[in-house]
């Protein structure tokens, strides 16, 4: 079956059928593309490819350009040995990334095709639109040291070794977190009933830490009103990660709130009239999906305050009719204790370089070693 493409470097250019193909998926959307358009972190540039059936649009995809050589820190808590080869090996090797999919979210963001087309059977004009895009860079000087397709389930990993993606490192890092939501919960209590007696005194525990703080939704006009305030939290949270790859631009929040409006929900926390956290949800359909957040550290253990968070989410979820909420791959345990589940996803990864592709295996396993934690169950 013979596929065409389309590149697009601008969102506002993209036909209407893009939606159409998109309407599962916001993270898809124009709206959300122009988000990134208007406030993607410094490093990054994304281009839009439109897949064609014979001039019928049948498939649509995201990429991700990242310059790692722009950041400033590339993540601060861990100093350790591994740490810093990683760091200088991605400065030196492998600062240019290509990414097809969304390096800023957790799950499948990389694309959207019509029902019934088989993803085996399109991959391999995707993989023409990758070559395309590394040459319009390399005639810009940008030379594409790794391409990198993520996440995908087992499902769809299966279909990428049955397009003959043999020169690719299949690898899997930590877990996304999925909660699901039960149908028997109407109201946050049937979730509390629904814990062992061990985890609903963590929840009563962490909400009577949690006294004095107040949470408010905050609209367009507060959002830009704490603009400052909100990326100093977000910026503490961030480069204290043990690696990074971006991070947001200071107008990242009010964007998202401009163009998506009451898609996105922004919730301010609040000790008398201090902002001292906040976090972000992304309304996906029946999913409902977690985003960025951020809190003051002199606080955050005295007041629990990113447990109280999850909780919020929870309770906001449930009683909102959602089915699941996506929490992504950061604080495994923490989310595990809430009833958050681990579903392991996949990625493609190809070095420009032929002897270092040849060894990304164990250069993989070396830089990213397997993640310790213990996996909770907290209902009865």
């Amino acid at each position: 079956m013979a596929f065409t493409f389309t590149l697009f470097d601008n969102p506002n250019l993209l036909p209407e059928s893009w939606d159409q193909l998109a309407s599962e998926n916001i993270f898809l959307s124009r709206g959300y593309l122009e988000v990134l358009q208007l406030s993607a972190p410094e490093n990054m540039e994304c281009k839009y490819i439109f897949i064609f059936d014979d001039n019928k649009p049948i498939g649509i995809a995201l990429s991700q350009f990242l310059d790692v050589n722009r950041l400033e820190s590339f993540g601060e808590r861990d100093r350790c040995l591994r740490s810093t080869a990683r760091k200088i090996i991605f400065k030196n090797f492998s600062s240019h990334v290509l990414f097809i999919g969304n390096n800023m979210l957790t799950g499948q963001n990389a694309f959207a095709f019509t029902p019934g087309i088989a993803l085996f059977t399109v991959l391999p004009t995707l993989r023409l639109a990758v070559n395309a895009i590394k040459s319009d860079y390399a005639k810009r000087g940008k030379k594409i040291h790794l391409t990198t397709f993520k996440d995908f389930d087992e499902k769809d990993a299966s279909d990428f070794t049955k397009a003959g993606f043999d020169d690719h490192l299949e690898f899997s890092t930590q877990p996304n977190m999925i909660f699901t939501i039960r149908p028997d919960w109407r109201a946050e209590e049937d979730y509390i009933h629904s814990l062992s007696k061990k985890y609903r005194d963590q929840y009563k525990r962490a909400r009577k830490k949690s006294e004095g703080i107040q949470k408010k939704k905050l609209n367009l006009e507060e959002i830009i009103q704490y603009e400052n305030t909100i990326y100093d939290l977000y910026f503490h949270v961030a480069k204290n990660a043990p690696f990074n790859t971006f991070f947001l631009s200071r107008n990242h929040f009010r964007t998202f709130k401009e163009k998506l409006k009451d898609k996105f929900l922004f919730y301010g926390y609040f000790l008398g009239d201090r902002l001292i956290g906040f976090n972000t949800l992304v309304k996906n359909g029946k999913s409902m999906d977690t985003y960025f957040l951020g809190y003051d550290e002199t606080l955050q253990r005295e007041k629990m305050l990113y447990l109280n968070m999850l909780y919020d989410m929870i309770a906001y979820s449930i009683n909102k009719g959602f089915s699941e909420i996506v929490f992504g791959r950061t604080a495994l345990e923490i989310k595990s204790s809430v009833g958050a589940e681990p579903m392991k996803m996949y990625g493609f990864l190809q070095h420009g370089n032929k002897l270092i592709n040849k060894n990304m295996h164990w250069i993989f396993n070396y830089l990213e070693p397997v993640t310790t934690w213990q996996e909770r169950n907290p209902f009865k």
